[in-house]
């Protein structure tokens, strides 16, 4: 064989093979789709969900009889082929839908639960179309190329129009998924989080559910619903373990933590130690004493002291108060590993001689002091865990360097440059942990 009829006959074949595939691909997600519920159905755009599933079952028809037939005649081909125009308005208005979603819940950080608990069903309802439509958008594309294939034995740009469809179709379905995959992952985590809460739930999900009882059930609702769909795209992580490596009182019930913590950990994240220091103090004995008020009424109402979580991962620290963790599963701080400077271990001041880390980042200084039943060697612990990330990138050394020769050179033209020192006086034992 030539040249040409390779091209007219092998290519077109493996092409037509990987959209076989991307077709199964898509119409495999369909089924273990969202299982929307009738009362979703009858108060959320009827129109346009009427719309699309005429245009899916069209071409879902005559996907099957292409199959039936192996072949698409030309009868076929035209029954279909007049409705590429409104398969593309579909894909693209869910595409934009979904797109508007994920900006969202990704740059509205303040307000992203309560968007998703007011936003939740039409959530779904977007997802669900967005597959609907890609996978008639893909069914189509299945169609055409079949059809250029049969042209393509005698006309070699009917052939490669075949590699070309299936090379497009093929980018196309892979920016949605993706886009799918994330929306639908960041609400499932949101309904995962709110039903794992041990402490009061304060998802708003309408205006008239407002207490904890109806945010739970509405949110394991719709968790039931998307969970094949979320499955489906990417199986959720196992649940965490309770570590070896825990600065935390012995009596202290980890479980609760772990449940809702999981949650919050990334695809390959791993969990290395936990932490729960108190509340950093105040810097003035006024705001102190307010401070060490609130945290009795706050004690005696809730049942514990109010403390921080300190969970520290491959990637990066983050920091909750372990009551608004539990209750409403929000955290405080997310610090990447790679911002941590220095770390100390050290021996407070104070009467009780609670020991205590000190965390120097690119950006602020932070103190942990905790209680005197933790041993010494778990506060160790986890400092050495967190000191493992200390590193000074060469432009921050360049950066300060810059500086010194630049305070030298003003100090040479007749300025006074002074140092103050900072070292700690002998009332506080450290123990500094270095590169």
């Amino acid at each position: 064989m030539g040249a040409a009829q390779l091209a007219a006959t092998i290519g077109p074949a493996l092409a037509m093979i990987a959209l076989q595939m991307q077709l199964s691909e898509v119409a495999g997600l369909a089924r273990t789709n969202i299982a929307l519920t009738n009362q979703v159905l009858t108060t959320i755009r009827h129109e346009q969900w009427a719309e699309l599933t005429a245009l899916v079952a069209s071409i879902d028809r005559a996907v099957d009889r292409a199959r039936e037939i192996k072949s698409v005649p030309t009868s076929l081909w035209n029954s279909v082929a007049g409705t590429e125009p409104a398969l593309r308005k579909q894909r693209d208005l869910y595409r934009l839908n979904v797109s508007d979603h994920i900006r969202q819940i990704r740059h509205n950080t303040q307000g992203r639960r309560v968007y998703l608990g007011t936003n939740a069903e039409a959530i779904l309802f977007d997802a669900h179309a967005l597959l609907s439509s890609l996978k008639a958008w893909t069914g189509y594309q299945a169609l055409h190329a079949a059809r250029a294939r049969a042209a393509g034995a005698d006309d070699l740009d009917e052939a490669c129009l075949v590699e070309v469809i299936a090379r497009d179709t093929r980018t196309a379905l892979d920016s949605a998924l993706s886009e799918v995959t994330s929306l639908v992952e960041a609400l499932t985590r949101e309904l995962r989080i709110i039903v794992e809460l041990p402490g009061r739930g304060t998802l708003p999900l309408s205006g008239k559910r407002k207490d904890s009882t109806a945010v739970r059930q509405t949110s394991a609702g719709l968790l039931e619903a998307i969970q094949p769909l979320a499955n489906a795209l990417r199986p959720p992580a196992p649940p965490l373990e309770v570590l070896d490596a825990v600065c935390a009182p012995e009596s202290l019930d980890l479980e609760p933590y772990l449940r809702v913590l999981r949650w919050f950990l990334d695809d390959g994240e791993t969990l290395r130690v936990l932490g729960f220091p108190d509340q950093p103090e105040a810097s003035d004995p006024l705001s102190s004493i307010l401070n060490g008020a609130m945290g009795k009424l706050a004690a005696a109402r809730d049942k514990a002291p109010a403390k921080t979580l300190v969970a520290v991962t491959d990637r990066r620290i983050i920091t909750a108060k372990t009551n608004t963790f539990l209750e409403q599963g929000e955290i405080r701080q997310e610090i990447p590993i790679e911002r941590v400077r220095y770390v100390r271990a050290a021996t407070s001041r104070d009467k009780s001689s609670r020991s205590a880390i000190d965390l120097i980042t690119r950006d602020e200084n932070i103190r942990w002091h905790f209680q005197v039943d933790i041993e010494n060697t778990q506060v160790d612990t986890l400092a050495a865990v967190l000191a493992e990330s200390m590193t000074i990138p060469d432009i921050e050394r360049e950066e300060l360097q810059r500086r010194s020769h630049a305070a030298i050179g003003a100090g040479s033209k007749g300025e006074i440059v002074g140092t103050t020192s900072t070292e700690p006086t002998g009332s506080e034992a450290t123990t500094g942990i270095a590169e």
